[in-house]
């Protein structure tokens, strides 16, 4: 199964188009917020991946109602995905992984630092996409992705 990760478009279309062209077969979208009405712009142009696609809302997704976390089982394993802005990403891992954990939840989803990480911490996979548009990280825009196998997980990020 393929999971395409993406997060921070914050009102960029163009990136997350041209994220969803690339990867089309994809079993699986997640946006991980600030970008709530570029996720529904795609949507409106590709309706065939609308039930593949999920997206949580970030701090300056104003007026959303979508959910703030959303948790899945896929593959053997279960995603806890968040923008990480109420987890307090910025600052450290600790709370979210604490959170995803109490969830029963080994893939954990985030965004909001506009920076990209991939890392596996005792049994816990962690990925932030980094930022569509804005990266501050000193690299270009990136998306993630997930790929779960019969082998384990893989997760890595890449430039747009």
């Amino acid at each position: 199964m393929r999971i395409i990760v993406m997060s921070d478009s914050h009102g960029h279309y163009s990136p997350v188009e041209k994220i969803v062209r690339r990867n089309l077969d994809a079993d699986m979208f997640i946006h991980l917020g600030d970008g709530e009405a570029d996720v529904d712009a795609v949507i409106r142009r590709y309706p065939e991946i609308a039930s593949r696609f999920v997206h949580v809302k970030g701090n300056c997704d104003v007026g959303s109602l979508s959910e703030n976390v959303y948790t899945m089982p896929v593959g053997g394993h279960k995603i806890y995905a968040s923008h990480g802005h109420l987890q307090g990403v910025k600052y450290s891992l600790e709370h979210i992984k604490k959170i995803a954990a109490a969830n029963d939840c080994d893939i954990v989803l985030f965004g909001h630092t506009h920076v990209r990480h991939t890392s596996y911490d005792n049994g816990m996979y962690l990925m932030n996409p980094g930022s569509a548009s804005r990266p501050n990280d000193g690299k270009p825009p990136s998306f993630g992705c997930v790929d779960i196998t019969d082998a384990g997980v893989i997760t890595h990020v890449t430039d747009i």
